[in-house]
């Protein structure tokens, strides 16, 4: 797991309050909803706007390929690598 994947993964146990887990629980390809990680709607928009804050990112609520960029960490990383704000951390 690289520093960008821990980062997300670390922020989806801080923003969705899954303290019984560590960065290490959550494999890179690990599927975030459904009978992976188990998460919602509801913990989908959460994070969305979580990681706008974090990464001055624009997600698009609408897009049909928001919900491809949200199946795993690993996706979530490749969106983040390739549409971060230029000076965000």
């Amino acid at each position: 797991m690289n520093d960008l994947e821990r980062d997300i993964a670390a922020l989806i146990i801080e923003t969705l309050a899954l303290e019984h887990l560590k960065v290490d629980d959550i494999a890179v390809d690990q599927p975030l909803f459904g009978q992976g990680l188990g998460l919602d709607s509801v913990d989908a928009l959460e994070l969305a706007l979580a990681l706008q804050n974090r990464y001055g990112l624009k997600i698009a609520s609408d897009s049909r390929d928001a919900r491809r960029h949200f199946e795993t960490v690993l996706s979530l990383a490749h969106y983040v690598e390739a549409n971060r704000a230029p000076c965000a951390d």
